[in-house]
């Protein structure tokens, strides 16, 4: 066709052209007394286009049935958008792709006028003359994108189920086509335009994806409006995993969108999901750009209102933030409460010892399939989520500031209990800080004296708080017991396996030192590998902390004995 009417097709490109650059430039400068003019010439234009189309293709059936060649293939009868099945690639395909393009573009048009009846007729005709082809990589595109249009028109309407059917024949429609072609398709506004003006695969692949998004985004909007709320956040998820992957998307809306999500998580007790959704949303936010200067918002108006839509949107991530840590907090509340609302000691620790086992590993399965954006981002992201190792530090000090003043203060005689739970609390409150500040040195080329400072004090604040709740078992003579209470078993054992740990890692250049430490952890070691022998019944309670602490006794006594023979060899 392009070779016969070569001229009058330079003509309809041009055309076309015209017609875009009215809908998508000039609209936007279009007064507001008159908001649609634009639109309104792009339609006439759009309207010359698809008659010189209808000539064409009625020239060109007559020149057919002259020559004889139908250029049909009735053995695809039955196939979804097939009717009479044109193979999308044949003369009469490529007619009907174009014109049902062009009656894609008037739908739309007509839509965004609010002219939504005439817009309806237009996407339905685009549909009529598809259903005479096979879906292909020619004219997949317009499937897709009449169906998206059409599901989003009833949507309007509130006809969900009506809009559902579209939108779900859109998504069979994508997946179909991408398990059998896969290759990227033809996009709507190459069939207007010469072959030296044709889109490369990337951006051809790009428009695509973005079609199948929309497709995705306007089925949550769907599922969420007939409450099927599980399968609304699995679509919305996907929608903005997609909008990442394929940069596409507005940083605010995008991470307003996925803070937004994180509430629905939340709802569910997802609280991994949901924290990774607010640290996304953290991270996209940020590129939005600075919050410009209240100098300089009062000297432009456009400064002024960029000032106030990031700060407003930003202060809604951080409320979303807010009520993810009080949700947190108040279901860990609840696990921790006996049956008549009171704190259950036994239950915390049993929690605590189930929630580094199970915890890990459920969230490990899950976080691949929510993970959001390029690897770069994606660091960026999961380096927020984890959050800052510093903060998290000062956040465990003022824990220490507040329990030790009243640690000192109580009588042990009178409050033993309470005096052994803030004593193990405290212990563990420095062990974690101790494993924080391990974390930042390892990121570290080399480590200063002032870490290496700070680090062993923390293990020896840390053994000593463990020490004293040990020592509070002790019988008044002194003594500890040969079998350990059932309520004191595993946080006793617990404290030996971790003093042994902390003793091993204090840093310290003599070797004399070294040995100092590595025996009093072997020492710890054997106590926690002995107790159970003797006592097997306490296996279960420590199984983690026993299987390390039965290797490291076989382990420590090679490294006790190379740094001797180290200290022998320098004297």
């Amino acid at each position: 066709m392009a070779s016969t009417y070569s001229a009058e097709w330079r003509s309809v490109c041009e055309k076309f052209r015209r017609a875009q650059h009215l809908t998508d430039v000039e609209s936007k400068k279009d007064p507001e007394n008159d908001p649609f003019r634009s639109k309104y010439k792009a339609r006439e234009v759009l309207k010359e286009i698809y008659n010189i189309l209808k000539r064409y293709d009625s020239e060109d059936n007559e020149s057919e049935q002259t020559g004889g060649d139908h250029d049909r293939d009735d053995d695809h009868d039955g196939e979804p958008g097939c009717g009479s099945a044109h193979p999308g690639d044949s003369a009469a395909g490529l007619r009907a792709a174009r014109l049902g393009a062009i009656e894609y573009f008037l739908g739309v048009n007509h839509v965004e006028t609010e002219e939504l009846s005439a817009g309806e007729e237009h996407l339905m005709n685009c549909m009529k003359l598809l259903d005479k082809c096979l879906v292909s990589r020619e004219n997949v595109s317009v499937f897709i994108q009449a169906r998206n249009q059409l599901g989003i028109l009833w949507a309007g309407r509130d006809e969900i189920e009506k809009a559902q059917g579209f939108l779900e024949t859109a998504e069979s429609i994508y997946l179909r086509y991408m398990k059998e072609d896969g290759q990227p398709p033809t996009d709507l506004a190459e069939f207007f335009v010469g072959e030296e003006e044709e889109l490369s695969q990337q951006e051809r692949t790009r428009r695509f994806e973005m079609a199948y998004t929309h497709t995705l985004y306007y089925l949550a909007q769907v599922y969420k409006n007939q409450e099927h709320y599980e399968k609304a956040g699995r679509y919305c998820h996907i929608t903005l995993q997609r909008q990442l992957a394929f940069d596409q998307f507005v940083p605010l809306d995008w991470a307003i969108n996925a803070a937004t999500l994180s509430q629905y998580y939340i709802t569910k007790s997802c609280y991994m999901e949901a924290r990774h959704c607010l640290a996304a949303a953290s991270v996209i936010a940020g590129l939005a750009g600075e919050v410009p200067s209240e100098a300089a918002a009062q000297e432009s108006e456009a400064e002024n209102e960029k000032r106030e839509q990031l700060r407003q949107k930003r202060a809604e991530i951080a409320r979303c933030w807010i009520k993810y840590c009080l949700n947190l907090l108040q279901d860990a509340k609840k696990l921790l409460e006996d049956n008549i609302g009171e704190l259950d000691i036994e239950r915390q620790e049993e929690l605590k010892r189930a929630r580094r086992r199970e915890e890990e590993e459920k969230e490990q399965g899950r976080k691949s399939a929510v993970l959001f954006g390029s690897s770069e981002t994606s660091d960026s992201i999961c380096a927020l989520e984890e959050k800052d190792l510093e903060r998290r530090c000062k956040m465990h000090k003022r824990r220490v500031d507040m329990l030790e003043p009243i640690c000192k203060d109580l009588n042990a005689q009178y409050y033993l209990l309470i005096c052994r739970q803030l004593q193990f609390e405290l212990a563990e409150t420095y062990y974690e800080m101790m494993d924080l500040k391990l974390a930042l040195a390892n990121k570290q080329d080399e480590l200063d004296a002032h870490s290496i400072k700070k680090f062993n004090h923390l293990c020896n604040a840390s053994i000593k708080y463990y020490q004293k709740f040990l020592d509070s078992i002790r019988s008044p003579e002194g003594k500890f017991p040969e079998k350990l209470e059932e309520d004191v078993l595993r946080p006793a054992l617990v404290a030996k396996f971790r003093i042994a740990r902390l003793h091993s890692r204090i840093i310290s250049s003599d070797v004399s030192a070294q040995l100092q430490n590595l025996s009093r952890s072997l020492d710890c070691y054997n106590f926690v590998v002995h107790y159970c022998e003797e006592n097997p019944e306490a296996r279960k309670a420590v199984e983690t902390e026993l299987e390390l602490s039965e290797e490291m006794v076989s382990l420590l006594p090679l490294k006790i004995e190379r740094l001797r023979a180290k200290k022998a060899s320098s004297n």
